[in-house]
């Protein structure tokens, strides 16, 4: 088994590519299997997104891997008005909803609950399949273990990928 255990920042030889969902490539330590068929491993630096078009090797640099982000289900909205696609965004991001920001576009992970929220703000959603490349916040390599010292009752179990503020999640 191949292990991929750095980030190579251009190689004269590519051997091989792995496409990749956003859940597998937020994770650091998982067993792939490259698009060819061959198994390999993931021993990369924690809190580090993996992007589509990034290339991963082995210690020895003998296997260069490219990484394609797959299609997945997504919701997507284009607006040409900037400010109503700004409050689409705050609204999502109030949420801790990854985003994906684009010249007149936001895409998210499909959520019909999410979808129906900005349908109620005057949005068109498209649901769709699409490589999803979302923001990765100012701080994706802090490490995420911390703690609150607000109350607060709602799901962070996407706060943590991706967004931190001054060393805080921004609420």
């Amino acid at each position: 088994m191949i292990l991929l255990t750095l980030r190579a920042s251009a190689a004269a030889q590519v051997s091989g590519s792995v496409t990749l969902n956003l859940d597998t490539r937020i994770k650091s330590r998982v067993r792939i299997t490259l698009d060819d068929g061959r198994e390999a491993g993931l021993m990369l630096e924690r809190g580090q997104l993996i992007r589509g078009g990034e290339l991963l090797s082995d210690a020895a640099g003998r296997e260069v891997i490219r990484v394609l982000a797959a299609d997945e289900q997504v919701s997507s909205v284009r607006c040409a008005d900037a400010l109503l696609l700004a409050r689409a965004c705050y609204h999502l991001g109030n949420r801790h909803v990854p985003l994906q920001i684009g010249e007149g576009f936001v895409r998210y992970q499909h959520d019909h609950v999410l979808d129906d929220m900005l349908r109620g703000l005057g949005l068109d959603v498209a649901i769709e399949q699409a490589p999803f490349e979302p923001e990765a916040g100012a701080y994706q390599s802090a490490p995420h273990g911390h703690s609150h010292s607000h109350a607060d009752n709602h799901d962070h179990s996407q706060a943590h990928r991706f967004v931190r503020v001054a060393g805080h999640h921004a609420h």
